[in-house]
C-alpha cells in the first residue's frame, strides 16, 4: 500500500472533526484534497462525500456507519481487503466492556463459591461437636476410663472453642454475603451484555433505540428496527427445553453473523432478539430481513434422528422520533408475531 502519509487527514484535523468544526474550519476542503492512490482512501472519500451530500456532519460515528452501509454495496475483494484492515484495528470499547464484566462476574462466582464452602465447613465442625457429645456420653457408663473422659472432656472445650470461633466467622462472612450479593445485584443492572446468547441485552438496546431517535429527529436520516424469534412452525417441532435453547443461541449466532459492524443486536427476552439497524431506511431493512430469513433457513438443526429446518418470525418498522420507544417495539413485535401467518412474505412490516 502507498504511503498515506499525505493523502489522509492529520490527526489534529481529524480531532477538529471530532470536536464539531467543519471541513472548512478544520482547515481542508474535499476537493482540494489530493488524489488517492489506495482502494481505501478512495472508498473512504466516497463515504465522506456521501456525508456532505446527505448534510450529515462528518463525526467518528457518523462517519462509521456509512462506512458500513456504503461498503456492503462493493464488491467481495474490496469489502475482504478492507475487512482484514479493520480487523487489525479493531478496539470496541462496548467489547471491552463485555470483557470487563464477564471476569467480574466470574470473580463474584468465586467468592460466593468460597462463602459457601466456609459455611459448610462450619456445618460439618457443629457436627463433630455432636458426635463428641455422643460419645462422651457412652463413655460415662465405663468407669474404667475415667482418664479417657478427661481427654475427651478437654478436647470438647477445644472444638467448644473453636465452633464458637467459627460462629462469629461465618455470622461475619454472612455480612459480607450479603454486601456482595448487592453489588452483583447492581453490577447486573448496569450490564449491556446478554451472557446466555453473546449479545447485548433488553437495557442496552432500550438505551440505543431511545438514543437513535433523538439523532433521528436531530439530523433526519432513517434507521430501522428488526425483531426476530424462531416461528411458531419452528417451535411446535421441539419438545425439548434444552433444544429449543440450542436452537435460538443459532438465531443468536447468525443474527451476528449478517449484523453490520454499526448494527445492534440484542436479546429482548423470551428467545426474542431485536436488530436496530442505523441509518437504514424500509427498503434495506427488508433486504437485510431477507438475507437473515436465508441463512438462517440455510442451517439445518439435528434433534436426535429428527433434521429440523429452523424458520424465523420476522418484524421490522422504521424509527419515527413521533412514537415513543414503547411504541416502536410494540409495533414491531406485532408484526413479527403477525409473520407466522405470513405465506408471501418472509417479514411483516409495521407501517403504523
Amino acid at each position: 500500500m502507498a504511503d498515506t502519509s499525505e493523502n489522509s487527514f492529520s490527526h489534529n484535523a481529524a480531532s477538529r472533526l471530532a470536536g464539531g468544526q467543519s471541513i472548512q474550519e478544520a482547515g481542508f476542503h474535499v476537493g482540494s484534497l489530493s488524489d488517492p492512490t489506495s482502494d481505501l482512501e478512495i472508498f473512504s472519500k466516497e463515504v465522506l462525500n456521501a456525508l456532505i451530500s446527505d448534510n450529515l456532519p462528518p463525526t467518528p460515528n457518523n462517519f462509521s456507519l456509512y462506512f458500513d452501509r456504503i461498503l456492503e454495496d462493493k464488491s467481495e475483494s474490496l469489502r475482504r481487503q478492507i475487512g482484514s484492515i479493520l480487523e487489525l484495528e479493531d478496539n470496541n470499547e462496548d467489547e471491552q466492556n463485555i470483557e470487563m464484566e464477564k471476569t467480574l462476574k466470574q470473580g463474584f462466582s468465586s467468592v460466593k463459591s468460597i462463602l459457601q464452602l466456609s459455611a459448610t465447613l462450619y456445618k460439618n465442625m457443629a457436627l463433630m461437636e455432636k458426635i463428641l457429645e455422643k460419645r462422651k456420653d457412652e463413655l460415662k457408663n465405663i468407669p474404667s476410663l475415667n482418664e479417657a473422659q478427661h481427654v475427651l472432656s478437654s478436647l470438647t472445650g477445644d472444638v467448644s472453642k473453636l465452633s464458637g470461633i467459627l460462629s462469629k466467622q461465618v455470622t461475619h462472612m454472612k455480612d459480607l454475603y450479603g454486601e456482595t450479593a448487592t453489588i452483583v445485584k447492581q453490577v447486573e443492572n448496569e450490564t449491556i451484555f446478554d451472557n446466555q446468547y453473546g449479545v447485548y441485552n433488553k437495557r442496552y438496546l432500550l438505551n440505543k433505540l431511545a438514543q437513535e431517535a433523538n439523532l433521528i429527529e436531530e439530523f433526519h436520516h432513517k434507521s430501522s428496527l428488526v425483531m426476530v424469534q424462531l416461528s411458531n412452525d419452528t417451535l411446535s417441532l421441539i419438545n425439548s427445553e434444552k433444544a429449543k435453547g440450542l436452537m435460538v443461541r443459532t438465531v443468536a449466532r447468525l443474527l451476528l453473523k449478517t449484523s453490520r459492524r454499526s448494527d445492534i443486536v440484542a436479546h429482548y427476552g423470551e428467545g426474542i432478539f431485536a436488530m436496530l439497524l442505523k441509518h437504514t431506511d424500509t427498503d434495506n431493512a427488508k433486504r437485510a430481513a431477507e438475507r437473515l430469513y436465508e441463512l438462517v433457513s440455510s442451517s439445518n438443526f439435528f434433534l436426535g434422528d429428527q433434521e429440523i429446518q429452523l424458520k424465523i418470525a420476522i418484524g421490522l418498522s422504521e424509527l419515527n422520533p413521533s412514537r415513543s420507544t414503547e411504541e416502536v417495539l410494540v409495533g414491531t413485535l406485532d408484526a413479527m408475531y403477525a409473520s407466522n401467518d405470513e405465506k408471501e412474505s418472509h417479514y411483516v412490516v409495521c407501517n403504523d
